[in-house]
């Protein structure tokens, strides 16, 4: 995985969308951030892929559906596990409730938004697959976990089958608070410990659960009753 950005180095982007008027709208916002800089767009997988594999930037913003090849195959090609090193992308669509949703996660997506999740979340994203983390858009999670949990005639994105009893009750109060698309930040501040203690605890969590991500922590705890405020 890309080594996060220098302490005090702005975290480069690149963004990869058909739209111009998207590319545009994310590049204004996120050039106006003291800490983020825009190095690269493109206007199809083709390009996403080559002008990532070039400029290596810190985060790569993908739209799902593009032309040429798509934001699967891209992410795919970017981030998954074949990939001797691997940058980070994150998913921005429209799309939350689609399979091209989960298709990007298993590829190695770190995260996803919706593109109506505002900017603020925007550059929240962006910072935290920047330093290793993930973020998930809160209302996404919650419709995401939804789909996730319902009778499904595919196991293509079921959550890990692993028993509770494997984890303790400290890794569950974790697991219970990722569910809700609590951020590591967020989760170390309710639980009055340290972001490396939650990072941590994560690392055990996927070891203990063989979950690739944050989302199919997040399906573990609602499929086996923990995603709820006290489950």
């Amino acid at each position: 995985m890309t080594s996060p950005p220098p302490s005090g180095s702005p975290i480069r982007v690149l963004i990869a969308d058909d739209q111009e008027m998207v590319r545009t709208g994310f590049r204004f916002f996120l050039d106006a951030q003291p800490d983020i800089t825009v190095v690269a767009e493109a206007a199809d997988g083709e390009e996403a892929v080559a002008l990532a594999r070039r400029e290596r930037p810190d985060v790569c913003l993908l739209d799902i559906r593009m032309p040429r090849l798509d934001g699967l195959e891209v992410t795919r090609l970017l981030a998954g596990p074949q990939v001797a090193d691997p940058l980070r992308v994150v998913v921005v669509t429209t799309f939350d409730l689609d399979e091209y949703v989960y298709g990007a996660l298993r590829g190695g997506a770190c995260g996803f938004l919706l593109k109506d999740s505002g900017p603020a979340l925007l550059a929240e994203a962006v910072r935290a697959a920047a330093a290793g983390d993930s973020l998930v858009s809160p209302s996404v999670t919650v419709r995401l976990l939804k789909h996730v949990t319902a009778p499904r005639t595919t196991t293509a994105a079921a959550a890990p089958a692993r028993p509770a009893q494997s984890l303790t009750d400290r890794e569950l109060d974790v697991v219970r608070l990722v569910a809700l698309g609590r951020t590591n930040a967020e989760v170390a501040a309710e639980l009055y410990v340290s972001l490396s203690t939650v990072k941590t605890h994560l690392s055990s969590v996927r070891s203990k659960l063989s979950a690739r991500n944050r989302v199919e922590i997040a399906a573990w705890a609602w499929q086996h009753g923990h995603g709820r405020p006290g489950g």
